[in-house]
């Protein structure tokens, strides 16, 4: 593999503490992206030179752990334990209660499935947890997939919606399952794993290999679809966060890394962590799924 750049550039002005979950919403040429603990749901426009021109931001009550658009405009957004819509004027209406309002922790990475669908996990915060789990949301209803997690993560479809691709993190996992129409097919297995640092959130291209953060490792790994890793993009920032595809083409890679975590030292030796970062690749990513959104009843109800 090779690529049209060989380094990541820093592609935002602004620093963030835990930026997370870029989307790039085709439909409308932007790309979307969280600042956790901030609250914020961040909007930018892609330069022809990889730079990242912020152009908007909503600040919500709470951790944004997650943002998907829907085709209308309209944002679905994991807010604490539960999922919201916000609309362009900033109203923010209830979706689905995905955590008890007494457990402890949040929500954390999440994606739209083929279908139109929205699947995310949790954290707690405790490092030593088995019990996070990964939900489906379909329309206003909640299923759980997993309760036996360490920290929910990165999540991904295969090219043809087949395979389903979820992270465990504390666990060093990256998993697999079938995935159809009705959900998912059947058990999961270990697809790989990361023994040299802690796999975040993920992206997977049109030759359906995976592109997998890399926390405490300061790099972006490509895994085959057979599970070999066959290459890494080195990243000046020692916590990467998660990647996605955009561009007009879904050639550039686009990063988000965070300063959470970080020693003062570090900070000094990584003046760049924090920041987005892009990279021109000559493989291309797959077009999001916008979110389906809900229907009439479902907003009644």
């Amino acid at each position: 593999m090779s690529h049209t750049e060989t380094r990541v550039r820093a592609a935002t002005e602004s620093t963030h503490f835990l930026a997370e979950g870029p989307v790039w919403d085709a439909s409308r040429s932007r790309l979307l992206w969280v600042d956790i603990y901030a609250g914020l749901v961040l909007i930018g426009e892609l330069q022809e030179d990889g730079t990242i021109a912020e152009s908007g931001c909503l600040r919500l009550p709470g951790d944004v752990t997650a943002v998907a658009s829907a085709e209308s405009g309209e944002l679905l957004v994991a807010l604490n334990g539960r999922v919201v819509t916000v609309s362009d004027d900033g109203d923010v209406s209830h979706v689905a209660q995905v955590l008890s309002p007494g457990r402890s922790g949040r929500l954390n990475d999440g994606k739209v499935d083929p279908q139109g669908r929205f699947v995310v996990g949790s954290l707690s915060g405790e490092t030593d947890s088995t019990s996070e789990v990964l939900a489906l949301i379909d329309g206003t209803d909640v299923s759980i997939i997993d309760d036996d997690l360490t920290l929910s993560n990165g999540l991904g479809w295969s090219t043809d919606g087949s395979i389903f691709y979820s992270i465990d993190t504390f666990s060093r996992a990256i998993h697999r399952r079938p995935w159809s129409v009705a959900g998912p097919g059947g058990p999961r297995e270990v697809f790989a794993t990361v023994p040299d640092g802690y796999p975040d959130g993920m992206t997977v291209d049109s030759d359906d290999h995976l592109w997998v953060a890399i926390w405490g490792g300061a790099r972006v790994d490509r895994f085959s679809p057979d599970g070999r890793r066959v290459a890494s993009i080195p990243v000046p920032a020692p916590h990467v966060s998660s990647v996605t595809f955009g561009g007009p083409e879904l050639r550039t890679l686009v990063i988000t890394t965070a300063l959470e975590g970080l020693a003062e030292e570090q900070r000094a030796a990584f003046p760049d962590a924090g920041r987005l970062f892009t990279i021109d690749l000559d493989i291309a990513g797959v077009p999001q799924r916008p979110w389906a959104g809900l229907t009439a009843q479902e907003r009644k109800s």
